[in-house]
């Protein structure tokens, strides 16, 4: 057993081979329970993308003992709430209820891990609905198809290049036998983590787990092979023209994640220099190309540490009245190379600095979210006593360390540009 002295968390792993994490926090007598997989899309391959997915799907329509839909039903008859999500590096299923409810959810999730029936006319019922989520989400929203083709580009070997939903082909020839196979090969309590928040006492939840889960056979689940990308393979752009209402620009420099990064405190200035270009209305690119040059109807930056390859820090921008984007694009270069050529200020630093920490504590104000965090970070293979260092790494970045992690990968070499070029419905550009 491990226990954080900070944070409360307490570590175990049955003998299967499940990770059991605990936090406790008593100021409502509810619990969250997350189970959290070590597969998503980055551990796909082309043919069966959107698999990890549509898995998670077919995970609602029953088991040996259970009848399509049941699981949630009984969660529901308990005051509780339940639902699923997929990333690139997991696939997590999770609950809320009352604490003394616990074991309802440890018993449907133990059974759903070895005791999945899949069946032919689920599938194809199923898979009509993940076909239309697709529609919805990124066939219908052009800002959606052009950052589909925008991540295609920008990974250029790297897994995180095909979508969490799926290319269309794929779900297409997609059968039941692949998400039997799928679900076979990656659910087991080997390849899983149980994490519980809530009004608990973790000896009480390890034992609970124990009687649950216990008995779940072990897969021996051989983890991915390596999927990193070409380091620094040189500059890419694709212009996307289709039907839209608003041009967008994306830039996507390569960056190590928490997961790769040679140096730990990498990550920590690119978190801050991502808050000092773009965390609220004080920062650079608002303040510059928003409302100084009034250019841009929104402009902003962003980058998470949280993910198992290497990924992206990202520009983005729409602009305002006739600017086109490639003014657009100067005015961005302008503002990545100040970020290169001069430290930024201690008033800056210092900004971002507590704005990311507020955030941070806000997030951990809710179980359901420091269950989230934990289950990330420990499936991005950073761990989750990364919620230990977090505040001391960002504390102790210098101005100095964030110009020189803008020197060493905001630059051509690591730069993918996406532009968004809306045309008329017959095909005229705007």
């Amino acid at each position: 057993m491990a226990q954080a002295d900070d944070l409360g968390i307490y570590e175990y792993e049955l003998d299967n081979g499940l990770t059991v994490l605990v936090r406790p926090d008593h100021r409502a007598p509810v619990a969250v329970s997350q189970l959290w997989y070590r597969v998503g899309s980055s551990y796909e391959y082309r043919g069966v993308t959107g698999i990890s997915h549509m898995l998670e799907h077919m995970m609602f329509k029953g088991t040996e003992r259970l009848a399509p839909g049941e699981f949630s039903h009984i969660i529901a008859r308990h005051g509780g709430r339940d639902n699923a999500m997929t990333g690139r590096d997991f696939t997590a299923y999770h609950q809320q209820l009352a604490a003394d409810r616990l074991a309802i959810a440890f018993e449907l999730e133990a059974d759903r891990m070895h005791r999945l029936q899949l069946t032919e006319e689920e599938f194809v019922n199923e898979m009509e609905v993940v076909k239309e989520e697709r529609r919805q989400r990124v066939d219908d929203i052009p800002t959606a198809v052009m950052m589909e083709r925008f991540f295609a580009t920008a990974y250029t070997s790297s897994t995180y290049h095909q979508p969490i939903i799926g290319w269309q082909e794929d779900l297409d020839n997609m059968t039941l036998d692949d998400v039997q196979a799928w679900y076979d090969r990656w659910y087991g309590p080997d390849n899983a983590i149980l994490i519980v928040v809530g009004d608990v006492e973790p000896e009480a939840v390890r034992d609970l787990a124990a009687e649950y889960f216990g008995d779940v056979p072990a897969r021996d689940i051989a983890p991915p092979k390596p999927s990193h990308d070409i380091p620094a393979p040189g500059e890419r752009r694709i212009a996307v023209r289709i039907p839209a209402e608003v041009p967008v620009i994306v830039m996507g420099y390569q960056v190590p994640s928490g997961a790769t990064a040679d140096e730990e405190w990498e990550t920590y200035a690119l978190t801050v220099l991502a808050t000092v270009l773009s965390g609220g209305s004080a920062a650079r690119l608002p303040s510059q190309l928003v409302r100084g040059q009034e250019i841009a109807a929104s402009a902003g930056a962003s980058y998470s540490p949280i993910a198992r390859l290497d990924t992206l820090f990202l520009f983005s921008a729409n602009p305002a009245g006739d600017t086109g984007l490639d003014t657009l694009e100067q005015a961005l270069n302008a503002e990545i190379e100040r970020a290169r050529e001069e430290p930024i200020s201690e008033a800056e630093l210092e900004r971002a600095q507590n704005q990311i920490m507020a955030d941070h504590l806000f997030e951990l104000d809710s179980m359901f979210y420091q269950a989230m965090q934990i289950g990330m970070l420990e499936t991005a293979d950073i761990g989750w006593r990364e919620l230990e260092r977090f505040e001391a790494g960002i504390r102790s970045v210098t101005p100095e360390q964030v110009q020189q992690v803008a020197q060493r990968y905001l630059i051509p070499d690591r730069l993918t540009v996406g532009l968004l070029e809306p045309i008329r419905q017959g095909g005229e550009q705007e």
